[in-house]
């Protein structure tokens, strides 16, 4: 899954001729589907920032953080509403996508040296400042774990005879897969199929371990420990793959030209912040948590600096997926934690 993904030369989220996103992608993302995300989303960050003590210097980190369409909105929107708050943010593109490094640079240039092209792994230390994911959580690679005859296994891929991929089933390939089994409660019935993301505990742990003073702001499709394991439907785990808007149900088919991913466990994510003193401060359904950090007042501010009505109807009917109960964002979550 990991080679599937992010192998240099042919993985999903690295190759450069690959549409990943938008209307001839294989999916949208908030940020693509109305400028409203980021900007609220700028507008929360300012009021962190005060919450921080206002600092001089601050830096937000956006981890995964594709072509640049969310940063560009964050720090356009912070230079004309809190140009105090944007002259004191240092910005870092966090991207394993080569090609999408080369989008971001483009389009954020005007920007200038606020800007920076980093890995998190590459910045010593965050002092005081936030680390931002949007469905980054869910693109980690996983591990496919079952219980046969009473005893743990694993699902790994080989080839069958016909030269196609398949699966194959065998002993686990560490014991990490018990040890977050046992952290989270989990007890598996005959057959069951879950999804093991050790990534999510590595990347948290180095992220915590980084941020000395600030926050994490999480965003992304989840659910409890508790529906993931007993939940009608999740027998066969929750590992999907999507290709030009669809479900595919062949997980196998097409390796690096289309996506694969999981649901979150979100008990996971606080419990194991807890332990490493990210204490959460917010846990909300994405469209309430963005009604209540300003997005009616970025709409009507969008609206009254729009040229043309067309462009304020283009605003108001793209709110619509960021607000309304069946619109897309009610499938997000956001995570707020806090470290001290």
């Amino acid at each position: 899954m990991d080679a599937a993904l992010y192998d240099s030369q042919e993985g999903y989220y690295t190759r450069a001729d690959r549409q990943r996103w938008g209307k001839d992608g294989d999916y949208r993302t908030s940020p693509e589907c109305s400028p409203l995300f980021a900007a609220t989303f700028a507008r929360f960050f300012a009021g962190l920032h005060d919450k921080l003590g206002s600092p001089a210097r601050w830096t937000i980190v956006e981890a995964g953080a594709g072509a640049g369409h969310f940063a560009e909105g964050v720090l356009a929107t912070m230079q004309l509403r809190w140009p105090e708050v944007f002259a004191a943010t240092t910005y870092i593109i966090d991207e394993a996508s080569q090609s999408s490094i080369g989008l971001a640079r483009k389009r954020l240039k005007r920007f200038g040296n606020q800007v920076d092209f980093r890995t998190l792994r590459n910045i010593p230390a965050i002092e005081v400042g936030l680390v931002f994911s949007n469905e980054l959580l869910d693109s980690f690679a996983v591990h496919r774990v079952t219980l046969r005859k009473g005893e743990l296994s694993e699902y790994y891929v080989t080839l069958a005879d016909s030269g196609e991929f398949c699966w194959t089933v065998g002993p686990l390939s560490t014991p990490r897969i018990t040890h977050y089994l046992e952290f989270v409660g989990a007890r598996l019935s005959e057959g069951q199929i879950v999804e093991v993301n050790l990534g999510v505990e590595d990347w948290l742990t180095d992220t915590a371990a980084r941020l000395l003073v600030g926050y994490l702001v999480t965003v992304d499709y989840g659910a409890e420990t508790a529906e993931l394991i007993h939940g009608r439907g999740r027998e066969q785990g929750s590992l999907r793959a999507f290709r030009a808007h669809q479900f595919v149900e062949d997980l196998l088919a097409h390796v690096g030209e289309q996506d694969l991913t999981t649901t979150i466990d979100w008990s996971f994510v606080r419990q194991l912040g807890d332990e490493l003193g990210l204490k959460t401060v917010a846990w909300e359904r994405q469209d309430r948590f963005l009604l209540q950090a300003g997005l009616l007042a970025e709409l009507e501010a969008k609206a009254a600096e729009s040229a043309t009505e067309a462009e304020q109807l283009r605003l108001r009917t793209s709110s619509r997926q960021m607000i309304l109960p069946d619109g897309m964002a009610a499938r997000f979550q956001v995570l707020v934690q806090r470290k001290q």
